[in-house]
């Protein structure tokens, strides 16, 4: 895809401008923390864009001086390097310029989910927990519980935990989807596979500007907290139940000692409930848009396969196979199947665009 050269101007100007805005020192307040976002936006597009544009010139003056005997020799090995270099940096270019996800630099609720299996669906739960957690170290996230439901026999039920950094929801949001795993449990005598999943949700993390609760809409209960967690569980009423009326979307969170504390979290999961119910309304009605994505984005969908004694993954929407698990289920490899769904993303898109 060729971008036209009266756009890279554009670019190029717009980017120009809001450095001279930044730099005048009479930007404060909303309105310097607008500028500096335009400017992070567009930072890396005027970057590319001037490495499109420069490359450009150097291909008409390395043309012009194809007429010259004496340096035509070296026009044309220079001119071979332009051309071969030229398009991949005018396809980084049309990827930098593609429309963002306004939820992309937001962080992220991780919600996961033990799904048909019994123990060995929470033990994979588990398993899938500790993956993500480990991915984010190496990325520089940090991960935060914010609620969960242990196992008797280890590993989650449920558990919901706060993923923060930078790109947090670029890089997960394809993660939402049924996860299987393939392999023998510990309790199986007679050495059989036995096929367990665990639901996982990916959803964007929003401001409390994004998303406006009215306090008359909330009915807040407190009881005592159940389950293991010390004496505490049983003799205060430190568990938090809110229910948001006009929705009637249920937020839990038993895990504090502190009631304020479980009142923070529910509050910061039932946003994120909302502004995720509000971004899917939204793609619902941009339906025709979406279709380029990878994946329908429906978390019954099943996405990946980990077969242990394989020792393989596979992610079913892209067809891509790795016989990687030990890594990927560690937490370091799976930035290979991340980056892989993201360019594929990226390459359907563009696909769509041109179109």
């Amino acid at each position: 895809m060729t971008i036209p050269a009266e756009r890279l101007d554009q670019i190029a100007h717009r980017f120009a401008e809001l450095e001279a805005r930044m730099a005048s020192g009479q930007l404060e307040g909303d309105a310097f923390v607008q500028a500096s976002r335009d400017y992070a936006e567009l930072e890396p597009v005027a970057k590319v864009a001037a490495e499109v544009q420069a490359m450009r010139a150097e291909l008409l003056d390395l043309e012009e001086m194809l007429a010259d005997p004496e340096m035509k020799a070296m026009a044309e090995e220079e001119l071979a390097a332009i051309r071969e270099r030229l398009p991949e940096a005018e396809r980084q270019l049309a990827i930098a310029m593609l429309p963002k996800d306004s939820a992309d630099s937001k962080p992220a609720m991780l919600e996961i989910r033990a799904g048909t299996g019994g123990d060995e669906a929470a033990l994979f739960a588990g398993d899938l927990y500790r993956m993500y957690e480990r991915y984010a170290a190496e990325q520089g996230w940090k991960v935060e519980p914010v609620s969960m439901s242990a196992s008797e026999v280890g590993g989650f039920k449920e558990i919901v935990a706060n993923v923060t950094g930078t790109g947090v929801f670029a890089k997960l949001k394809f993660e939402s989807g049924v996860h299987r795993v393939q392999r023998v449990p510990e309790t199986e005598s007679g050495g059989r596979i036995h096929t367990s999943a665990a639901t996982v949700a990916v959803l964007a993390e929003p401001d409390e500007v994004d998303v406006q609760i009215d306090p008359g809409d909330l009915k807040i209960d407190t009881y005592r907290a159940s389950g293991a967690g010390g004496q505490h569980v049983n003799t205060t009423d430190s568990a938090i139940r809110i229910t948001h009326l006009p929705t009637n979307t249920v937020v839990t969170c038993q895990d504090g000692r502190s009631q304020h504390k479980n009142r923070e979290k529910a509050m910061q999961v039932l946003r994120t409930r909302l502004y995720d119910a509000q971004r899917e309304a939204t793609q619902g009605a941009e339906a025709e848009a979406r279709k380029a994505m990878v994946g329908s984005g429906d978390r019954s969908e099943r996405i990946r396969t980990y077969n242990f004694p394989q020792g393989r993954v596979t992610d079913h929407r892209i067809g891509l196979t790795l016989q990687k698990l030990p890594q990927i289920i560690a937490g370091p490899g799976l930035g290979e199947l991340v980056d892989a769904l993201i360019a594929e993303d990226e390459a359907k898109r563009l696909a769509a665009m041109a179109e």
